[in-house]
C-alpha cells in the first residue's frame, strides 16, 4: 500500500515494508523498510534541507528524529522531477505509525513544511 500527500505543490508517496529476515520477533525486533518517492509538482526548485519524523509503536511508546536531510543528503528537486530514497526504522512491535514533515528551501529563501502522510508499519505476523 502507498500513503501519498501533497503539500505546498510536493508530492510525498511513501510505500513501506516488513523485513522479515532482519526481524526477530522473539526479541521484540520488528524492522520495517520504506520507499519515498518527493515529486515536485510546482513551478519553483526547491532543496530539502531538514526531516521530522515522529514514530510509535501498538504499545504506545513514540519517539521523534530531526535532522538534515534524508540518507545523508539534502537533494534540490527541479519542477516535474523527483527524488526517491529509502530507509528503516524498527519497532519493539509487530505494527505501529510513522509521519512527520520535510523542511525545504524554495528558490527565492522561503521555508516551507512538506507533509509526510501517516503510513502503517505492519507485520505480516498481524495478518
Amino acid at each position: 500500500m502507498t500513503f501519498t500527500e501533497i503539500t505546498h505543490d510536493i508530492k510525498i508517496s511513501v510505500q513501506p515494508i516488513y523485513v522479515e529476515k532482519e526481524s526477530d520477533p522473539i526479541s521484540a525486533r520488528f524492522v520495517f523498510a520504506y520507499f519515498v518517492t518527493i515529486e515536485n509538482l510546482g513551478i519553483d526548485t526547491v532543496q530539502l534541507t531538514h526531516r521530522q519524523w515522529f514514530i510509535q509503536d501498538s504499545s504506545g511508546e513514540s519517539h521523534e528524529v530531526y535532522g538534515e536531510g534524508v540518507v545523508g543528503r539534502q537533494p534540490v528537486i527541479l519542477p516535474g522531477e523527483s527524488h526517491n530514497y529509502n530507509s528503516f526504522s524498527v519497532l519493539k512491535t509487530f505494527e505501529g505509525t510513522m509521519e512527520g514533515y520535510y523542511e525545504m528551501l524554495k528558490e527565492d529563501g522561503q521555508k516551507i513544511k512538506v507533509t509526510i502522510p501517516k503510513f502503517l508499519l505492519r507485520s505480516h505476523l498481524m495478518n
